[in-house]
This record gives C-alpha cells, sequence and structure tokens, in this order.
C-alpha cells in the first residue's frame, strides 16, 4: 500500500477488479439484456450525488441486515460494506444498462462506489476535497457557499459539499454521532467539534444564519524543529533556544492568531522532549496525536473532554460529562513527566496553571494577536473562569509561564504574480514576575524587523544557563551584536 502523507485523511475505499465487464462490440455486461452498450467517457470525479445517496440509503439497510445485531469492530463493518456497495453498483449499472442501452465505464462505477463509501464511511461529499494534496481548509456556509484554502496561499470556491442544508446537517449529525464517544449536533447543542483522524472539523447550526462548518487539515503531524527551520519558519538559533528551553522544562505558550501553524509548532515543541519521559495530554478534542508517534515517545496517555448528554444529573451537569479538570486532577496518579494542556481557549487556562504549577515543563497554544497580548488573554480566560481575581491570576501566570512565542502568516509576492503564504515564529518573549500595576515583565529574546526573520534580541540572565542544555548562546550573542542589539 502506497504511505499516506501526514495530514491527510484518505477515503479508505478501493474497488477490486469488477464483477462486471463493460467492453464495446458484441459483447455486453454480464446479466444485462438485449441492446449493444454505448460506452461514455465521463471524468471519475462527475459523481452523481443524488444517485450516491440513493444507493447509500439501499446499502446501508442491506448491511444492517446483514449484521443482523451481529457486534462487530469498526473494520468488519467497512470490509462487508465494501462488498454490498459492490452489489448494489453492480446492480444499478445493470439496471441502467437495460433502461438507457448503454452502460458507465469502469471509471464511472468505481468514482460511484467509492462515493457510495464516503457517504457511509467517510466525510460523504468532503471527502474529495479532504483527499486533495493542495486543500489545506475547507470554509461552508451552508451546503453551497463553499471555499478553499490552497497551500499556496489562494482561497478559491469549491464544490457543493451537500444537495441541501438539510442534508448538510444531516452529514454533520452523522459524523458525531461516529465519533468515540459520539457528540450531539442539534438545536439543543448547536456546536460540534471533531477530531477527524488527520482533520480538525468544526460546525454550527442554528446560532448561525446557515449551518457552517470549518474543517483544517493536520498536514504536519510528525515534526521537529529541525523540520520547520527548512520551511523557514524559524532559524538554527531560535530552534537551538526552543529546544534548550524544553529540555530545560521551561513552561511554553505558543500564540497566534487562527490558522498561524500554533499547533504544528506545538508538537515540534513536543518533539524535543525526552523519549523516556511519560507525556500527558489534556484536549477538548484531540488534535496534537502525540499518542500515535508511539516510535518518538513509546507512552503517552491522551484525555479527552467527554460533553455529556443533554440530561443532566442530580449534581447539575450533563450526564456522563469528564472534564478537563477531572482528567488532570486523575492524571497526578499516572507518574507523568509531563502535561501539555493543547488549546487555551478560555477555562481551560485553570488546567494550563495546574499543569504548569506542577513543575513539569507544561506547554499549551492560545489565540493573540501579539506576544505581549497573549499574558493578558490568559489573565482575562483566569478571571473569566471565576478561578482568579486579577491579581492572582496575574501572580500565578507571571510565575508558571516562562516562554510566549508568537507565531504569524506572512505572504511573499514573487515576480510571476504567484503569493507563497509562510508561517514563521514572529517573536519570543521572556515572561517573569514583576512590579508595578502589571504584576510581571516581558522581555523580548527575539523579534522579527519587517520581512526579516526574527533575530536576536536580549536574553535575560537566568536563560543564559539553557547553553548546559545545547543553546547555542555563542552564536546567540553574535547575532545580536551584528543586529546592533546587544
Amino acid at each position: 500500500m502506497a504511505s499516506v502523507r501526514p495530514g491527510r485523511v484518505p477515503s479508505e475505499f478501493a474497488l477490486p477488479p469488477t464483477s462486471l465487464r463493460v467492453v464495446a462490440g458484441d459483447e455486453r455486461p454480464r446479466g444485462a439484456k438485449a441492446a449493444q452498450p454505448v460506452l461514455r467517457s465521463h471524468a471519475p470525479s462527475e459523481v452523481d450525488w443524488d444517485q450516491a445517496a440513493t444507493l447509500r440509503a439501499l446499502a446501508s439497510k442491506r448491511l444492517t441486515a446483514r449484521l443482523d445485531g451481529t457486534p462487530t469492530d469498526l473494520e468488519s463493518r467497512r470490509q462487508l460494506g465494501r462488498a454490498v456497495i459492490l452489489e448494489v453498483v453492480r446492480e444499478a449499472t445493470e439496471a441502467h444498462f437495460a433502461v438507457e442501452g448503454h452502460a458507465w465505464t469502469v471509471e464511472e462505477q468505481r468514482a460511484l462506489a467509492k462515493a457510495v463509501f464516503d457517504l457511509m464511511f467517510g466525510l460523504g461529499r468532503l471527502q474529495p476535497l479532504v483527499d486533495r494534496d493542495d486543500v489545506e481548509d475547507i470554509l461552508a456556509v451552508g451546503h453551497d457557499q463553499v471555499f478553499l484554502n490552497l497551500v499556496d496561499g489562494r482561497k478559491v470556491p469549491g464544490p457543493p459539499v451537500a444537495s441541501s442544508d438539510r442534508e448538510l446537517v444531516q452529514l454533520l449529525q452523522d459524523l458525531g454521532a461516529r465519533n468515540d464517544p459520539p457528540r450531539p449536533f442539534s438545536e439543543a447543542h448547536p456546536a460540534l467539534h471533531l477530531n477527524l483522524e488527520g482533520a480538525r472539523l468544526a460546525a454550527s447550526m442554528s446560532v448561525t444564519q446557515r449551518p457552517a462548518l470549518v474543517l483544517r487539515r493536520h498536514r504536519m503531524v510528525r515534526v521537529t524543529l529541525d523540520d520547520l527551520v527548512e520551511l523557514g519558519t524559524l532559524t538554527p538559533v531560535m530552534a537551538s533556544f526552543l529546544a534548550a528551553a524544553v529540555r530545560a522544562r521551561k513552561s511554553i505558550v505558543v500564540s497566534g492568531s487562527q490558522g498561524d501553524g500554533k499547533t504544528t509548532l506545538l508538537r515540534a515543541l513536543c518533539a524535543e522532549i525526552g523519549p523516556e519521559e511519560v507525556i500527558g495530554v489534556f484536549e477538548t478534542e484531540r488534535e496534537l496525536g502525540l499518542e500515535k508517534l508511539t516510535d518518538q515517545h513509546s507512552v503517552v496517555f491522551s484525555w479527552e473532554e467527554r460533553p455529556g448528554s443533554g440530561e443532566l444529573g442530580p449534581d447539575g451537569k450533563p450526564v456522563n460529562q469528564y472534564s478537563l479538570y477531572q482528567a488532570m486532577r486523575d492524571s497526578f496518579r499516572f507518574i507523568l513527566s509531563r502535561q501539555i494542556t493543547g488549546e487555551v481557549r478560555g477555562a481551560e487556562v485553570a488546567q494550563m496553571i495546574m499543569a504548569m504549577e506542577s513543575g513539569s515543563g507544561s506547554m499549551s497554544t492560545t489565540h493573540a494577536e501579539s506576544a505581549r497580548q497573549t499574558m493578558e488573554k490568559l489573565i482575562s480566560c483566569a478571571v473569566q473562569s471565576k478561578e482568579y481575581t486579577r491579581e492572582s491570576a496575574v501572580m500565578k501566570l507571571a510565575r508558571c509561564v516562562h516562554l510566549v512565542v508568537q507565531m504569524r502568516t506572512v505572504y511573499a509576492h514573487g515576480k510571476n504574480g504567484v503569493t507563497r503564504k509562510q508561517r514563521v515564529v514572529d517573536e519570543i518573549l521572556a515572561v517573569a514576575p514583576g512590579e508595578g500595576v502589571g504584576g510581571y515583565a516581558t522581555t523580548t529574546v527575539f523579534r522579527r524587523n519587517g520581512d526579516s526573520p526574527a533575530a536576536p534580541h536580549v536574553l535575560p540572565d537566568d536563560l543564559r544557563d539553557l547553553a548546559r542544555f545545547g543553546f547555542a548562546l555563542s552564536q546567540f550573542i553574535a547575532d545580536a551584536h551584528r543586529g546592533g542589539v546587544a
């Protein structure tokens, strides 16, 4: 089997040599009657999705009957599903020939069978878009206002992802129901967040003007700081600084706007954690994927928040809910050496602080426009969680957070008119307790100047000790002098 590029969520359907031969001349498909076939040369991608939906309903009914309530795992259902799909496509092909007098080509049958499989087991009409190597994000407002963010930075229109808004909602409900544990999507639960094995999906209904979704592909799951140096995201001296900070167990927050590459950098930072360390990951939806890189770290415990059902228990909380707070509390019996809290969007900051206070050299991501705004964002999240006053939030964050790494997306315009998108480290800020109104002090360690890569700026004395962990201190000093800073 050909290897799959990192971040892809490919359709798993493969059509074996068809039992229905379609040839010109005097031969006709087995089982067909009368007239001579006339072959059409439609492109394999030209799928009649309405027809695929009809065959999907037939195949689903037939699959359910054959399973007859027998417990099976997902792979077994898929294998049987493939066989059932081939049957219904073959029958549909023969029926089409009998009525129209011409047969579908093997390519058309293959495309139709794949579409039915994608509707039953994959991402439906989203699947062909996810299978494309040049697609980074899929955005949909309703079923027909679809746009694709391509890897080269362009945004282009995309094909409809359903036949109607109602069908789009049904697709999203199906995806939520297939999740383990299932996630509801309805007017009572109008937001849906799913990890899709190489992609992240966020969707909404009833609270937006139309059902809406954004699907973001994880293009780089197995990634190192050296990889990001080659891509131009950061410089070698920055990479040595960040690698040393991870080894020295500094707590790091990666910040930036949506789509700036925060999660990718966090994965690269985690790759610097020693392979012998026991790692705990805490996420509202699994996204980092460290638990799958067993050759990188053999012991990773991945906790995921469980929203629970709509029914409330005696404590006033949803039945079967499992919060990040519970996960963090339970994790203290798992002899973890690192606690990674994933994305902080709001109340998760309390778990981030808990992890960082444990002294484990924790790491997280959050959304902020600048490195300095990151601290204010985290303080606001802490206060809004009602776990802290501003004073206590400032005190804890100033002591817990050692470094803020700010990501940014920049665009380079080539001579041929092609715009290239580049994700870069914009600034690295050191944080420490401070006097005065703010309650914390910051030092700019690296900063971009115009279009140039982030360059060395000022290194706090306590961070010089990172040289013991592999930091290229002499290179930092030389580059800083060359830039007229130090």
